[in-house]
């Protein structure tokens, strides 16, 4: 099994930037799949970007499309999130979440291991 550590959340400014960490133990990412999703306090967790195993294929949601960006670092067992521009509407708690599959997933119940999240919150 994976276990999933995220961190880099915080608070920022409108317009602002973060880059979030998610560290994995125990397996290599290479191995995963992998997405961020994100929720807000009374809503749904909700799908931000996913990653195929190979890291060949990558698929964001609208609303972030263009502004976030998903990497890994398969030297340090690492996936990122880099999120610029930032808006009041992006405040949520972010998950990294991980599963065995190969191409990309969009529903939560597709992943198999998950952080225990990161809060982000964005000021107007």
């Amino acid at each position: 099994q994976v276990q999933l550590v995220e961190s880099g959340g915080g608070l920022v400014q409108a317009g602002g930037s973060l880059r979030l960490s998610c560290a994995a133990s125990g397996r290599t990412l290479s191995r995963y799949r992998m997405g961020w999703f994100r929720q807000a306090p009374g809503k749904e967790r909700e799908f931000v970007v996913g990653m195929s195993r190979s890291g060949g294929t990558t698929l964001y949601a609208d609303s972030v499309e263009g502004r976030f960006t998903i990497s890994r670092d398969n030297a340090n067992n690492t996936l990122y999130l880099q999120m610029n521009s930032l808006k009041p509407e992006d405040t949520a708690v972010y998950y990294c979440a991980a599963d065995s599959g190969l191409i990309v997933a969009v529903t939560p119940k597709q992943y198999d291991y998950w952080g225990q999240g990161t809060q982000v919150t964005v000021s107007s």
